[in-house]
């Protein structure tokens, strides 16, 4: 399984992902979910993806040969596309052509054919734009009213994003905010698991200002989750039975 999430800020964007993924309990894997497009100073697109494996990866791979053609089509490149929008829509179309060639294969082996992504781009001239793009290439954006998209496992980490997440977030708070979401989502469902993949875009930055990587064994992470549960813990108490 999988889980990312993404935050759209007045400040910025945050993106964190997992790398887990399993196709029963004896086969699980690290593949990466955080795929980032730039061309710095004119546009900056990172995508997540969450779902049948197959569906992702050949998707992303027909996005990165629209891009690298000798002549880019605008039709068929997400970075020749006049808007965040038509760029939106290519990958939407793509990802569902995508799923309709391999739904066949992969019923009759009693596998899903299913994938999602989340998109956040900006482009020079426009604003910064976050989508939740569904199996049948349609998709919905990120607003004021919700400012972050989440796909994959998503239950367990929506609680503190509802709670503390707002579009006056700073980035700093965002970054406390969508680790601590993953990590209840790791403690509560195994087909979760690290490392982890987490970008910031800065509004207007037109590239992506900071790219971490987080490993199982990350000092700092083990630190954020036990002060998380001892803060939990005493919340609790203090609360009146």
């Amino acid at each position: 399984m999988t889980y990312c999430v993404g935050l759209l800020l007045d400040e910025g964007m945050v993106l964190l992902s997992d790398t887990r993924t399993n196709a029963g309990l004896d086969n699980i894997a690290t593949y990466r979910k955080m795929f980032v497009f730039e061309d710095p100073g004119e546009r900056v697109i990172a995508i997540m993806t969450a779902g049948s494996l197959s569906v992702t990866q050949t998707t992303i791979a027909r996005l990165q040969e629209g891009i690298t053609d000798i002549e880019p089509d605008p039709t068929t490149s997400i970075m020749a596309a006049p808007t965040v929008l038509q760029a939106v829509q290519i990958i939407g179309r793509t990802l569902a052509d995508v799923a309709e060639d391999v739904s066949d294969k992969l019923e009759r082996s009693s596998q899903s054919a299913a994938a999602s992504l989340i998109v956040a781009a900006q482009r020079k001239g426009g604003g910064m734009r976050m989508f939740l793009v569904y199996p049948e290439g349609n998709f919905i954006e990120a607003t004021a009213d919700t400012p972050f998209l989440q796909i994959g496992e998503h239950k367990y980490g929506k609680p503190i994003l509802d709670r503390v997440v707002t579009p006056e977030t700073t980035l700093a708070d965002a970054k406390k905010a969508v680790l601590l979401s993953m990590d209840s989502t790791l403690r509560s469902n195994l087909s979760v698991g690290m490392p982890l993949d987490m970008v910031v875009i800065a509004r207007d930055a037109l590239r992506v200002t900071e790219e971490t990587r987080i490993e199982p064994d990350d000092a700092d992470f083990k630190a954020m989750s036990l002060a998380w549960s001892e803060a939990l813990r005493d919340s609790f108490t203090e609360i009146p039975s």
